[in-house]
């Protein structure tokens, strides 16, 4: 004898099997697209508007020349640099190693533009041309200052020397490996809370599962970037601590929206950490290529704040890292009170964690229908 089996509410029967409605179909087809356009919207829109704007650059020497030299740099690029005037030359690189400029244009008698390319690459190469740019424009002066003297002597070439202050290690010569790594990072993160979510029954088993997953994941991944790779030349225990309090901050606030409000708090990682805050990250460019004020926006989120914290005590020890240390702290924090909140809500008579797992699931009456 065959049992009967349940059709869907609004379903036609065609030949003995259930058909889905067809403006259920045009729906889900419809859905679909929205979701692959917002995917293409997320990714691709921060290389195709990304360009320089008020990169912090130092800039030192006799006023005059420093008038001149900005005024030139602003007419060739306007709006690309916000230059910042230092004392000397030892002040341009203790402000590159600080992180408090991209690089600095040391001018006198013998002129150099310093750079990082630890900070960035791309930043790098545009201060490479603009001294490029300098170096045939002091030329010019000198001869010009020569001829209007009437000196049957051509003045002496003067070199602009381009100094790397912070430069990529030798084993990530062009910085693909720290770029590389840092997507992996947000999605694991995403990934790891996702599964515990699914995986683990109870708010506060979900926290200490979190927890391991993160010390363990941190170190293992700093083992392969740094010891494997080389991608990341900083004190070894300090990567790891930034890289585990990193997952941490993105898998807690997804399993505790899930403790909070059920399985739909999972959107959090797939929509807020992946779609939103990672392509405003800064991790591939500079925020400052970013459209304001979305560059900023990006540093108060963990994809933004991870790539920020890794890159600083992977290459500048002198640089201030507090900010994104609260900021994935607070993430973290966050994420575990939302756990504690949602299980002292299901502890408090509503339902336990066990039931609360499996509040999606379908009602037994339907469930013996499916499986009859």
């Amino acid at each position: 004898m065959t049992s009967p089996t349940s059709v869907p509410a609004g379903a036609s029967v065609h030949g003995g099997a259930p058909h889905t409605p067809l403006g259920r179909v045009v729906g889900i087809g419809l859905a679909l697209a929205a979701v692959v356009s917002v995917l293409v919207l997320a990714f691709a829109w921060p290389s195709t508007s990304a360009e320089p704007r008020d990169l912090p650059i130092a800039i030192s020497g006799p006023a005059q020349a420093v008038d001149a030299a900005t005024a030139a740099v602003d007419e060739a690029q306007p709006g690309a640099i916000a230059f910042r005037e230092v004392d000397d030359r030892d002040a341009a690189a203790h402000a590159i190693e600080t992180r408090e400029v991209y690089g600095a244009i040391v001018l006198g008698a013998e002129p150099e533009v310093l750079t990082s390319s630890a900070s960035s690459l791309v930043v790098s190469q545009l201060l490479s041309g603009i001294a490029a740019n300098l170096e045939e424009g002091v030329n010019a002066q000198a001869q010009a200052a020569a001829a209007a003297a009437g000196s049957p002597v051509a003045p002496p070439h003067i070199d602009v020397v381009v100094t790397d202050v912070v430069p990529l290690a030798d084993s990530d010569p062009r910085g693909a490996g720290l770029t590389a790594a840092l997507f992996p990072l947000v999605l694991g993160g995403m990934l790891g809370g996702i599964a515990i979510s699914l995986g683990v029954i109870g708010a506060m088993r979900r926290v200490l599962a979190v927890a391991v997953y993160s010390v363990v994941g941190g170190i293992a991944l700093t083992g392969i970037l740094d010891g494997w790779f080389g991608a990341l030349p900083g004190e070894f225990w300090l990567e790891a601590s930034a890289i585990t309090l990193a997952l941490a901050a993105i898998a807690a606030p997804i399993t505790g929206f899930v403790a909070l409000i059920g399985r739909a708090g999972i959107a959090v990682g797939p929509v807020v950490m992946l779609l939103f805050a990672n392509p405003i990250s800064g991790a591939a460019m500079p925020k400052e290529f970013l459209p304001a004020p979305w560059g900023e926006v990006g540093q108060w989120f963990p994809p933004g704040a991870s790539a920020t914290l890794v890159r600083e005590v992977s290459y500048f020890p002198q640089a201030d890292t507090t900010f994104p240390w609260l900021v994935l702290g607070a993430w973290a924090i966050g994420g575990v009170l939302l756990s504690m909140i949602g299980h002292f809500r299901t502890a408090g008579g509503a339902e336990p964690d066990e039931l609360a797992a499996h509040e999606d699931d379908p009602e037994p009456a339907d469930r013996a229908l499916v499986t009859a």
